[in-house]
């Protein structure tokens, strides 16, 4: 829930730069509804939809009952029937199954989709393993990516990547702890010489990617 407003702040900021303003969004694994109350402040105009499996997220949607947003328990190929301007995608993938029938699935769904994929996969996380193992026992991640595999599985789920960034979690995320601290010197440093090797060596980032749907004919 803490990083609620900091993950809303880098979706609107994904969507200003391509200029657009929705009129509908739809967040596939919405939690708490956190991510969605802060958009509500971002986006006023906006019809808000949150789609949850785990049943103890719904304790906590009373507290936005003022933003009106249309919360639901289930799953949400069941349970919706309409189509979105944007659909949101943030900390998923990774504990899905099956990644790739799910959005290839999705795909009918949405006209923008953003995705919010941690960057597990690292040198010095494969070196150790333990924050490996550590991130599927205590957080439930199956699959770990690289910038560019979570790009490549984006992509052959047939999808148009229009822009896909960083987003300096291991400096802006609210969950900074003292070891995140102890290596900011060295990661720094490794991001500064070139980010994407940097990145791939040391750890540390999450990636924010907008994409469209590609068509039968590929565009």
């Amino acid at each position: 829930m803490e990083d609620s407003p900091w993950k809303a702040k880098k979706v609107a900021e994904l969507l200003a730069a391509s200029h657009y303003r929705p009129k509908s969004i739809c967040e596939v694994g919405c939690g708490a509804g956190g991510v969605l109350a802060a958009l509500s402040q971002l986006f006023p105009e906006a019809e808000l939809f949150g789609y949850e499996v785990a049943r103890d997220a719904e304790e906590f949607w009373g507290a936005h009952k003022e933003t009106q947003i249309h919360f639901a328990v289930g799953d949400f190929f069941e349970l919706n029937q309409r189509h979105f301007d944007v659909m949101l995608l943030l900390d998923v993938i990774e504990h899905l199954e099956n990644p790739f029938q799910f959005l290839r699935r999705l795909r009918a769904y949405g006209h923008f989709f953003v995705f919010h994929i941690p960057l597990d996969l690292s040198v010095t996380n494969i070196i150790r393993e333990s924050p490996l193992l550590r991130s599927r026992s205590r957080v439930g991640h199956l699959h770990y990516f690289t910038k560019g595999l979570a790009l490549a599985l984006i992509k052959e789920c047939q999808y148009h990547i229009l822009e896909s960034r960083y987003t300096g979690a291991a400096f802006t995320s609210p969950k900074i702890n003292w070891k995140t601290w102890l290596a900011k010197l060295p990661r720094f440093i490794a991001y500064a010489l070139n980010k994407d090797i940097g990145v791939r060596l040391m750890g540390g980032e999450t990636l924010m990617v907008l994409a469209q749907a590609r068509n039968e004919s590929g565009y």
